[in-house]
């Protein structure tokens, strides 16, 4: 194998048993037995298993990061850019399970830049300049973008990490609900909600 081909490989074997066992499960050991190399060959790649674990984390985020931005990046009703992200989303859970599993994880190695929740607010900052543009056109406080784009952020990326394991509806009829959850509650907002008491 190249450099490149042995590089890639790691990288496969690692995703896999960091999906399958976490970080504090798996091991250099395990990592260089299941490539068929010897760990000095790992450690020569990667520095240790923090660094193949960052390699692997930043790939996954990535990934999706560019998934769901691509879902945002047309010009379109903004429900049906709800259901795009929401789909970007699930499509990323059903395809690259091993990914997100790794993602949804605490990491031991995590940055400020390295974790789910750094990489959903870099989702969340997406959304909400559209809210703002969408919210200023319709009279509403564009301040608020922010609010309820990690409304919406957040509703999704849980309701993701829920359906990872169940996959009950179908991936179309969860992103159909959480659309009708999220649109027929933002199309019905108040201009200035106040709390009932």
């Amino acid at each position: 194998m190249t450099g490149t081909q042995r590089r890639r490989q790691l990288l496969d074997v690692a995703r896999a048993l960091f999906a399958e066992k976490g970080f504090d499960g798996a091991s250099i050991e395990e990592i260089a037995h299941r490539a068929g190399v010897s760990k000095p060959v790992v450690y020569e790649h990667f520095g240790g298993k923090e660094g193949i674990y960052a390699v692997v984390v930043d790939r996954e985020m990535d990934q999706l990061l560019s998934a769901i931005t691509a879902s945002l990046s047309e010009e379109m009703h903004p429900r049906t850019l709800l259901e795009h992200a929401a789909t970007a989303l699930l499509d990323y859970v059903d395809l690259s399970t091993d990914g997100f599993r790794i993602l949804v994880r605490d990491s031991p190695v995590a940055s400020a830049t390295g974790t789910f929740s750094s990489l959903l607010s870099d989702i969340a900052s997406h959304v909400e300049h559209i809210l703002g543009v969408h919210f200023s056109s319709r009279g509403y406080d564009a301040k608020l973008a922010g609010l309820y784009a990690q409304a919406l952020v957040g509703m999704v990326a849980l309701t993701g990490q829920w359906w990872l394991d169940v996959r009950k509806p179908r991936k179309a009829d969860v992103v159909a609900h959480l659309v009708n959850l999220a649109w027929n509650g933002l199309s019905h907002l108040e201009h200035k909600p106040k709390p009932r008491r």
